[in-house]
C-alpha cells in the first residue's frame, strides 16, 4: 500500500500537479451482535483504498478510490487533475511548510496489539454470551427485557507520501466489549442503559463479567425515576458523561469556525474562559492511547498542546489551509488524547462536598449552538441529598451557554474516564438551570 502511495503521489506529478499529498489504507473490523441468546448481527469487512489531495495551477481538490489497479489509479489521476482545473483557484491551498513534518518523537506508542488475529470467531461468539449471562446474573432478572451485548476488533493500518518528501505510517489495533439492558418498570417504561469498554490491546480490556454486570446495574438504578424540581442546581456530571459537554466546547476551537466566525471562541485567543480549574492539553503521545499519533492528517509532527491553561484559552485547531487564511501558525486540524490537570478528590468525596444538587450520568437528546455557545441537553441521573445519591432522575434539561458554564465549574475529579480519548474526570458546576418539574 505504501507504494500505491508513492505511485499516486508519482502519477499526480506526471500529469501536471505541482504539488499532492496521498494517503493509502486498509482496515480489517470484525464484530458479533449477541441479542437474547442468539447471534443478531455477525460481520467482517476488510475495505482498503487511497485518497490524494491535489494541488493544479493554484486549484486544490481531494479525490478517493477503492479502485487500485496500476491502469486504473492512472486514468482516476489523470481525470482528478482535469475535474481539479475546472474548479475556482484558492491561493490558500498547500501542503504544510516541510519544517513542520520534522521532530517526530521516537517514543514506543504500542497502538497495535502485537497478538491482533489471535480471537478467534468461536471466542467472539463466547465472550458475547458471557456478557449476557453476567447481565442478567441478579436477583432482579426477571425484571429485564432485553439484553444486547457486542464484541468487537479492529486493525487499521495506513500510509501517507507527500510530494515534497513526507513519508508516514500508521498501524493500530483496537477492541470493544459492550452490553445494553433494558427492563420493565411499574409504570410501563421501559428504562435502559448500557456500558462499554474498549482499548488498543486486547489485554486491557476489563473481563465481560464486570461490563455485563455493570449494564444491568445502571439500567436496574433507572426504576422509579422522576422529574427534578426546576432551578438552579449544581450539577455533578459523571467522568463517562461528561464527554458531551467537553465535546461542545471543544467545538469552539476549530480555525474555520474562527475564520469563518461561526464559533462562539472566535477572538477569543489569550482571553479566560472559564474557572483556573480548566486545564487541559492535548497530548498525542499517550502509549496506548486511542487518539494517540506520531504525525497529523497534515503529516505535521505531533507535539502536547495547551489548549486551556487556568481557564485561559491558549490554542485553537489550526491546520494549515485556515492558518494562511486567519495569518496564525498552524497547530494541529485534529485533537488526540486530552490530558486534564486533576483534582485531589474522587466522584464520592465531591458528592459529599455538593451537599444537594444532581448527579448526571447520561445526556438524552438536546443540541448546541457552535455559534453563541448556548445549549439545551436532555439528562439523566440522580438527585444528590446529603452528600449521598437518592432517587433516580429523568425527564429534564439543562440550559445554558459555555461562556458562563465554565466560569462556574467549582471542582474536577481524579477519575478520567478510561475508555475515550476525551479522558473526561467527574466535573462540578455551579448554579445550572435545570428544567424539571
Amino acid at each position: 500500500m505504501l507504494e500505491i502511495a508513492e505511485q499516486v503521489v508519482e502519477r499526480a506529478r506526471i500529469h501536471g500537479a505541482q504539488q499532492a499529498a496521498a494517503g493509502a489504507y486498509q482496515v480489517r473490523e470484525v464484530s458479533v451482535q449477541w441479542r437474547d441468546g442468539a447471534v443478531e448481527k455477525l460481520t467482517e469487512a476488510t475495505t482498503r483504498g487511497v485518497g490524494v489531495e491535489l494541488y493544479v495551477d493554484g486549484r486544490y481538490a481531494s479525490v478517493s478510490t477503492s479502485d487500485l489497479r496500476p491502469d486504473a489509479l492512472d486514468t482516476f489521476v489523470g481525470d482528478a487533475i482535469a475535474m481539479t482545473r475546472a474548479l475556482a483557484p484558492d491561493p490558500f491551498r498547500a501542503l504544510p511548510d516541510p519544517q513542520l513534518y520534522r521532530g517526530q518523537s521516537d517514543v514506543d506508542l504500542q497502538l497495535a496489539d502485537p497478538n491482533y488475529g489471535a480471537l478467534t470467531a468461536v471466542a467472539r461468539r463466547e465472550l458475547a454470551q458471557q456478557l449476557e449471562a453476567a447481565a442478567r446474573d441478579t436477583p432482579d432478572g426477571a425484571r429485564i427485557l432485553s439484553a444486547t451485548t457486542s464484541v468487537s476488533d479492529s486493525q487499521s493500518r495506513s500510509w501517507r507520501v507527500h510530494s515534497d518528501g513526507f513519508v508516514g505510517q500508521k498501524v493500530g489495533t483496537s477492541y470493544w466489549l459492550g452490553a445494553e439492558v433494558s427492563v420493565q418498570d411499574a409504570d410501563g417504561r421501559r428504562p435502559e442503559d448500557a456500558c462499554y469498554a474498549g482499548a488498543r490491546w486486547r489485554g486491557d480490556v476489563p473481563d465481560p463479567q464486570g461490563i455485563g454486570a455493570e449494564a444491568t446495574r445502571r439500567t436496574l438504578s433507572r426504576l422509579g425515576s422522576r422529574k427534578p424540581e426546576s432551578g438552579q442546581v449544581t450539577l455533578v456530571v459523571d467522568a463517562r458523561a461528561a464527554g458531551r459537554v467537553v465535546s461542545s466546547l471543544l467545538g469552539g476551537l476549530s480555525a474555520a469556525g474562527w475564520q469563518q466566525k461561526r464559533s462562539f471562541l472566535e477572538g477569543k485567543l489569550g482571553a479566560q474562559i472559564g474557572n483556573a480549574l480548566l486545564d487541559v492539553t492535548d497530548d498525542p503521545l499517550v502509549v496506548r492511547g486511542l487518539g494517540s499519533r506520531r504525525f497529523d492528517g497534515e503529516g505535521m509532527a505531533a507535539r502536547e498542546m495547551a489548549l486551556f491553561a487556568a481557564g485561559v484559552l491558549k490554542n485553537g485547531l489550526v491546520d494549515t489551509y485556515y492558518g494562511k487564511k486567519l495569518q496564525m501558525a498552524p497547530t494541529t486540524g485534529r485533537l488526540s488524547n486530552l490530558r486534564w490537570r486533576l483534582g485531589a478528590k474522587g466522584r464520592e468525596a465531591l458528592l459529599r462536598d455538593v451537599g444537594d444538587g444532581i448527579f448526571v450520568t447520561g445526556f438524552l437528546g438536546g443540541n448546541a449552538n457552535g455559534t453563541t455557545g448556548d445549549f439545551s441537553w436532555g439528562i439523566q441521573g440522580f438527585a444528590i441529598r446529603a452528600g449521598q445519591l437518592a432517587e433516580p432522575i429523568g425527564e429534564a434539561n439543562i440550559s445554558g451557554n459555555h461562556l458562563t458554564l465554565w466560569p462556574a465549574l467549582l471542582a474536577v475529579g481524579d477519575d478520567p474516564y478510561r475508555y475515550s480519548a476525551l479522558r473526561t474526570p467527574t466535573l462540578v458546576f455551579g448554579g445550572v438551570n435545570v428544567a424539571g418539574r
